[in-house]
């Protein structure tokens, strides 16, 4: 705080423009309009130098970001190392090493396929010259192909730990749960996550009533708790009633109920796994498997958005 006092209002007016100009670099890489997006993160470093560590931070993501098709893991390399150089405080340091361990690993990955592919070209042409040795030759090619196929699994396992790591930093802002599908989304920027198989109250036409209904809600809430120490492994409270829950419990002359959660099942009968979703049975509760709560635990906040369509 002791910086912006001393500053004053001028502060105060670039902490604007600098977040405005933040939001503007965020929507471009959002738009997939990766070039646009580095050059505003470039504008703010020149601009705005107290925030040029955050700006170094997310350039090093879009440059290695997996759906980038201009990526370049050098620049950012780069981008993290002069984080860490010239920012040794700086909250991003710690997130920046690990980005930097992940990006070598798919570079080193990259690099070996690239390997793998000039040697099967040479083979190709051997193979063209030689009718003799076709068979031998083709069945190395298969082999050095069935290489590539393993590298690349093991690259989008690396880039996909890369992503969930770059969104459990961000985490998830926002829940889906479509009800006629029985389905729960993790949502983080407009980006669908994962998706997971549900079940829902043993009534689940239309939306919670009253108490004792089995009806699982419909509306727009957040999540404001959690229970560690569930019946049913972990749990997640839903801000269920929202007002307008109320008023409709109140127009009817009943109770609104409560205790609405997102939860696995019940404990000492998790080895049913997935075959829980083959009936509706919570009592209006969103049930997944123990594994799939853990991680929507771990990504989904206290805070975090939970849109329930019918």
């Amino acid at each position: 705080m002791a910086p912006m006092l001393i500053s004053g209002c001028s502060h105060f007016n670039d902490g604007r423009q600098a977040k405005t100009t933040f939001a503007e670099a965020n929507d471009l890489f959002h738009q997939g309009s990766y070039p646009a997006s580095l050059e505003k993160y470039s504008g703010i470093i020149d601009k705005y130098p107290a925030m040029a560590d955050r700006a170094l931070f997310e350039m090093g993501i879009i440059y290695a970001h997996p759906k980038n098709d201009q990526k370049d893991y050098r620049k950012s390399l780069e981008c993290f190392q002069k984080l860490i150089k010239d920012y040794p405080e700086s909250v991003y340091r710690q997130n920046s090493e690990m980005m930097m361990f992940n990006i070598r690993n798919v570079a080193l990955k990259d690099q070996t396929i690239a390997a793998q592919q000039m040697q099967i070209e040479t083979l190709q042409h051997e193979v063209q010259g030689k009718e003799n040795l076709i068979v031998g030759k083709e069945n190395v090619i298969v082999g050095k192909e069935n290489e590539i196929v393993t590298l690349q699994k093991k690259i989008e396992a690396l880039e996909k730990r890369f992503f969930t790591y770059a969104i459990q930093k961000g985490s998830v802002d926002r829940i889906l749960i479509e009800k006629n599908a029985r389905r729960l989304m993790l949502i983080s920027q407009g980006e669908v996550l994962k998706s997971y198989n549900i079940a829902l109250g043993g009534n689940p036409i239309g939306p919670k009533e009253r108490q004792g209904d089995n009806k699982t809600p419909e509306g727009t809430y957040v999540i404001d708790g959690r229970n560690k120490d569930s019946r049913f492994h972990l749990s997640l409270h839903i801000s269920y009633p929202n007002e307008r829950d109320k008023n409709r419990a109140k127009e009817l002359g009943v109770s609104p109920g409560g205790d609405i959660m997102i939860h696995g099942i019940k404990n000492g009968f998790s080895w049913v796994g997935d075959a829980h979703t083959a009936v509706d049975w919570t009592k209006g509760c969103i049930a997944v498997t123990d594994e799939e709560i853990e991680e929507i635990s771990k990504l989904a906040p206290n805070g975090t958005i939970v849109e329930i369509r019918p």
